[in-house]
């Protein structure tokens, strides 16, 4: 071990320390973990392999002192390896704290903790459900914030574990058959989120993600003579529009972040207004064509922390109890044994502290 190797770990390990008692760190040490992050994430795969055992988790969305819970359930890293399935900011009150104690962790234990990109690991996103204006509360200015979501387009899309377990944030895609399409994808990139609805020949909406904002726009040089600009709630309009009329622009990256498992077999319109819906066809055949046994995912709120579906071809693990601190939901993590024998350990949230108070501007419709 050299020197300069024992002064980086001493560093970090002061950190690690600091953050595990909610302290933040300065801009500045913000800024020098996250280009030592970037060194290690750049040599990642699109699919990074993963050996048992290991312990997955699904979305903490800032809920520090569940994540806190999480690890006196599951252990402490490096005595516990880890895969984090994504959505590590957003909603909860100490998304600064928890996102950059997980990327100190992934620095100092690069071999004993795998982060994935969610679809909350975005600027957009981030800009209207807590993470920006939590970044511009807690420094004065948005430089950590654009140091982390620098970082974001860094993260693994995918994890694989020991060949057969296949772990992701949302899930599958049209666009994607095996898993060699995932790794030739340019994850490098903000998250690329557009559909657009074909209303006439002359004209289609597109509909903003992130802020519920529908546009009319024009498709000819014509320009359109109306222009609407209100929130929309995307679960109201969706189930009523013609598959035909829909156009996912977004691409598989967004796939892979967006989707979800559907009781109705094959490609749905997602509710969410990016991805898709899957049936158990889907998942099926796209476990035999790569030789899986199972898709592991988080995504969406489960009561009880983790949920079976498609004849146990997929599962959710969602890791955030008390989602919002109002759900009522249990979180869960799967453990996985050299064997990748599963054991899911569910847990309630930690004791309520004094929370800030924070004015949200966040349209609840939005998952």
């Amino acid at each position: 071990m050299t020197g300069d190797f024992r002064t980086e770990a001493k560093e970090l390990d002061q950190w690690i320390e600091q953050l595990y008692e909610c302290n933040q760190l300065t801009e500045a040490q913000v800024k020098s973990l996250c280009e030592k992050a970037k060194d290690i994430l750049t040599k990642e795969s699109n699919v990074q392999n993963v050996r048992s055992p290991v312990t997955v988790c699904g979305d903490v969305h800032g809920q520090f002192h569940d994540m806190m819970e999480l690890f006196r359930i599951g252990g402490k890293s490096p005595n516990t390896n880890y895969l984090f399935m994504g959505d590590y900011v957003d909603r909860g009150y100490y998304s600064v704290e928890t996102v950059t104690l997980l990327v100190a962790m992934k620095v100092r234990f690069k071999d004993r903790i795998t982060i994935l990109r969610g679809n909350h690991e975005s600027r957009q996103i981030t800009q209207v459900y807590g993470f920006y204006d939590e970044c511009l509360r807690k420094y004065g200015n948005a430089n950590v914030w654009k140091y982390f979501t620098d970082l974001f387009d860094y993260l693994p899309l995918t994890a694989l574990v020991d060949n057969s377990i296949f772990c992701l944030h949302g899930g599958l895609s049209p666009s994607i058959d095996t898993l060699d399409h995932i790794r030739a994808l340019d994850r490098i990139q903000e998250v690329p989120h557009e559909f657009v609805l074909i209303v006439s020949l002359s004209c289609t909406i597109r509909v903003s993600l992130f802020t519920g904002q529908v546009e009319l726009w024009a498709l000819s040089r014509v320009t359109c003579n109306k222009s609407l600009r209100k929130p929309v709630d995307m679960e109201c309009i969706l189930p009523s529009i013609d598959a035909n009329c829909l156009h996912n622009t977004s691409g598989p990256m967004c796939d892979l972040l967006w989707s979800d498992p559907d009781d109705r077999g094959g490609w749905g319109i997602s509710p969410r207004g990016a991805g898709y819906t899957f049936g158990q066809d889907i998942s099926e055949t796209f476990n035999h064509s790569n030789n899986l046994t199972l898709v592991s995912r988080a995504h969406q709120l489960v009561m009880e922390g983790f949920n079976w579906c498609h004849e146990r071809n997929v599962v959710t693990i969602f890791s955030a109890p008390n989602y919002c601190y109002r759900c009522g939901n249990q979180a869960a993590l799967m453990e996985l044994d050299d064997n990748l024998k599963y054991n899911f350990l569910q847990f309630d949230p930690a004791p309520r502290r004094g929370e800030p108070h924070v004015s949200r501007r966040t349209p609840d419709y939005f998952l």
